[in-house]
């Protein structure tokens, strides 16, 4: 069983009702419930007693360090099977750290611990590695976002890591390590007999100087499927450093996110390579980058090598015009593979999406989700689109938010949604100005086709 609510405030009768379902879940998901210290005495009890609960999720809750010590009471009785848990911004600090540590010690049916978004520190942090370096210990997966973590962090990490071969996944995001801790971080996961699968280090600070080393990682670690160095400006020569290592025989790499890294057209030479020739590759964030037209038009003729496996193709805010459009539908109309396409926040226009759906209508197009999001579009290319949404059955997600499609092209989108041959599941319309009379239309059609969502 399976117990999952999200943002509901939790009164003593609801709470008490909750407590005897809880007795027999599996799985515990209360995000965003308001709970408090007193709550994680109770939950505290139901590990305890409950030896089928795998998985407890309460982020966004004031647990507080208080909360924490009692539910490490239950996680550490013998009974307690639990093995993923999520404590993200749950108002900790470094004194919960030492309790945390208890139970990585002691319980080695734990693999998952997120506690990302809590001031832990550098000093809470280091208590939580020596758990780790128990051999009781079987971390999988250890999430750090958001923590308050400084350079100083590194040599607790590459410890635990050298001590720890079940470490599959590592996310230190949004944590000021700066290039001197990510090479020495870098040179210890080389060296260490840990397997890892996914690494996220946006926003640390990082610039070409540390990109070498990260290079050496891919090269080295063949398990390496995920790796984000998104909201860091390594710029054009650091990512030429990456490609390096991403291009390697023994690189998998499946999942690349490199948003905001003061990319450029230059790059896109590198990236393109990359797109045609790694054939594990099948998803890139390259959001926020200046790649403009001249740097899209070499991506496009990447995806339309036959090597290339890309899934996911992210674009969005990279200084694009209607002049990079023939060459995407082109891409689109060739590669078979490609599902996802975020290309929103470009100056497309009208006349840029009618050609991208030439494209869209090509028997070889299985896109899915298609996002274009204030691309200056107007009620001019609704027709256009509507067609595609009643012929291309594999559309099933469509983000036209921020454009001034008005009436007039919310009503065109609407008849399309209406017809049996449209399969579009989720219909996205953030911002957009229409009356009263096609507000009225809109609820009609949901009720009409309750599988259908339409997100305004």
């Amino acid at each position: 069983m399976e117990l999952d609510i999200q943002c509901e405030e939790m009164s003593p009768s609801r709470w008490a009702e909750l407590l005897t379902t809880m007795k027999s879940c599996k799985t515990i998901r209360l995000d965003d419930c308001n709970l408090s210290s007193s709550n994680c005495e109770d939950l505290s009890s139901i590990i305890n007693t409950n030896p089928s609960l795998t998985e407890l999720k309460l982020n966004n809750n004031e647990l507080g360090d208080e909360g924490v010590e009692y539910l490490c009471k239950g996680l550490l009785t013998p009974s307690c099977s639990l093995q993923k848990l999520w404590l993200q911004n749950c108002n900790l600090t470094s004194a919960s750290c030492e309790t945390l540590r208890s139970v990585l010690s002691a319980q080695p049916s734990l693999t998952e611990l997120h506690v990302g978004d809590n001031r832990l520190g550098t000093a809470g942090v280091k208590v939580l590695c020596q758990g780790m370096m128990n051999p009781s210990c079987k971390l999988q997966k250890l999430q750090l976002e958001y923590c308050e973590l400084t350079a100083d962090i590194v040599e607790a990490l590459n410890a635990a890591l050298q001590s720890k071969p079940s470490l599959k996944e590592l996310s230190l995001s949004n944590n000021t390590l700066g290039d001197t801790a990510v090479k020495q971080l870098c040179r210890g996961l080389v060296e260490a007999s840990c397997n890892l699968e996914l690494l996220h280090l946006e926003n640390c600070g990082i610039t070409s100087d540390s990109c070498m080393e990260i290079s050496a990682v891919l090269r080295n670690k063949s398990s390496l499927m995920d790796l984000s160095v998104g909201d860091n400006k390594i710029g054009d020569s650091g990512l030429a450093l990456l490609c390096q290592g991403l291009m390697h025989p023994s690189c998998k790499i499946q999942k690349l996110w490199l948003w905001d890294c003061d990319l450029t057209s230059a790059s896109c030479k590198d990236l393109s390579r990359l797109i045609s020739t790694k054939e594990t590759l099948t998803e890139i964030s390259l959001i926020d980058n200046n790649l403009r037209d001249s740097g899209m038009e070499m991506l496009c003729q990447a995806l339309k090598d036959p090597k290339s496996k890309l899934q996911e193709l992210w674009v969005r805010e990279c200084g694009l015009t209607t002049a990079c459009c023939k060459a995407v539908s082109s891409a689109l109309s060739t590669n078979k593979h490609l599902k996802v396409l975020h290309i929103g926040e470009n100056k497309l226009g009208d006349a840029g999406v009618e050609l991208l759906c030439e494209g869209l209508m090509h028997p070889s197009c299985n896109i899915q989700s298609l996002w274009l999001g204030n691309c200056d579009l107007t009620a001019g290319c609704c027709a256009t689109l509507a067609t595609v949404m009643a012929t291309k059955q594999c559309l099933t997600e469509l983000d036209l938010s921020y454009n001034p499609l008005e009436d007039e092209g919310i009503r065109k989108i609407c008849e399309a949604l209406k017809k049996p041959s449209c399969n579009v599941q989720q219909l996205i319309l953030y911002d957009i100005l229409w009356s009263s009379e096609v507000d009225d239309e809109l609820r009609a059609l949901e009720e009409s086709k309750p599988e259908v969502k339409i997100i305004s």
